[in-house]
């Protein structure tokens, strides 16, 4: 279980009487906590209270998928978790986590230990256990629809045949208005099996692009948790679409 912890600008709130969202099962345990933000204004003393963000990245466990294609989205919130110093050193539902904050914003990353078919199993019941709405949800995930190291990010979505994201949105009540951040890797090339190559680890090319879109992507985070989904986010995704473009 986890336990309230001081940290700058954010702390951990307890409540007992706890509404659920409609999308998932009321656990058996009466009494939860959620993540609150306040922020003690010097001026009137006012206090600012942050809805918390719950940043999910889709992978698979163990030493044998680390650094490979399908695993794009637990390097994500690794890096995440490096650049904002969150520590991921608990498990809870089925997951690996970490609470921390970006700015004044607290969030919850996730890197699910289910296997990707069912990493929504992770993400309902935290979801529920935090009461994190379905806009602020963040799915980070591969897709092979983009180009190798291509970023994109959107406010809401259908599955695409991820096999991943298909199990979360079973788990959230079939809702698919939640964010997500694509990772592009490419699709297989001639005739290779899809799975094959998913389970594969990437080139040195491909390693390097997928290097620099870490970084790039802990940006795009860190601007839609600040900022939610404004110009800068519209300015990111173009930026990402003709990133490979030479003119």
């Amino acid at each position: 279980m986890l336990h309230a912890v001081s940290a700058p600008a954010f702390c951990l709130t307890y409540s007992k009487n706890l509404h659920y969202p409609r999308y998932s099962k009321i656990p058996s345990v009466k009494t939860s906590f959620f993540v609150r933000c306040s922020v003690s204004q010097s001026n009137n003393r006012a206090k600012v209270e942050y809805t918390p963000w719950l940043i999910v990245g889709l992978g698979n466990p163990g030493n044998k998928y680390h650094g490979t294609r399908h695993n794009v989205g637990f390097e994500i919130i690794d890096s995440i978790s490096r650049a904002e110093g969150v520590q991921m050193n608990t498990i809870q539902s089925k997951a690996l986590i970490g609470i921390g904050s970006i700015g004044e914003v607290p969030i919850l990353l996730a890197k699910p230990q289910t296997y990707m078919n069912f990493c929504g199993e992770s993400v309902g019941p935290l979801a529920a256990y935090y009461q994190v709405p379905l806009r602020h949800i963040l799915l980070v995930y591969d897709e092979t629809s983009l180009p190798n190291g291509v970023l994109r990010l959107q406010p809401k979505g259908g599955h695409g045949h991820h096999n991943g994201l298909k199990n979360v949105m079973g788990h959230l009540d079939g809702c698919s208005a939640f964010p997500r951040l694509a990772v592009g890797i490419g699709n297989p090339p001639g005739t290779m099996d899809l799975r094959a190559f998913l389970l594969q680890k990437f080139s040195s090319v491909e390693r390097k692009q997928i290097d620099a879109s870490l970084d790039q992507g802990v940006v795009a985070v860190r601007t839609l948790v600040l900022n939610g989904f404004d110009h800068h986010v519209n300015r990111f995704n173009l930026g990402q679409k003709y990133k490979y473009h030479k003119v």
